[in-house]
């Protein structure tokens, strides 16, 4: 029978059993070999509320926010309905290069305050 992946949609070559993992999304069990992982480095406090913060506080110059560090493990299922990897043609499931990574364009020193605030502009 043909294999529609070369590896079995899994990364466990050779181990014979893997402990799961529950989904951060909606709690299933998934082997951990299986899952799809994403390491989530973010802001504690929004970047609206770090404005508030230092304009209120007197403490604030030079005092560097904490960062949130999350691991999220997503079955398949949830990672494929929360557009967080693609479903690929046949030809594009050989190639076995990571994806190129989307880095934010390094701001300007004049372009700082220009980004959409709070009440923004018209959408449609």
């Amino acid at each position: 029978m043909t294999a529609k992946r070369r590896n079995g949609g899994r990364n466990k070559h050779g181990r014979g059993h893997v402990n799961g993992i529950r989904c951060s999304n909606c709690g299933r069990m998934c082997p951990k070999d299986k899952a799809v992982k994403r390491f989530l480095v973010r802001n504690m406090v929004e970047s609206a509320a770090v404005r508030d913060i230092t304009e209120a506080s007197i403490f604030y110059q030079g005092y560097t926010l904490p960062k949130l560090y999350l691991k999220l493990q997503y079955c398949i299922s949830c990672a494929i309905h929360g557009r967080i990897v693609r479903v690929r043609s046949v030809e594009n499931r050989k190639i076995r290069a990571p994806p190129q990574r989307r880095r934010p364009a390094p701001r300007q020193q004049g372009q700082q305050g220009q980004q959409g605030g709070a009440g923004g502009g018209a959408r449609k």
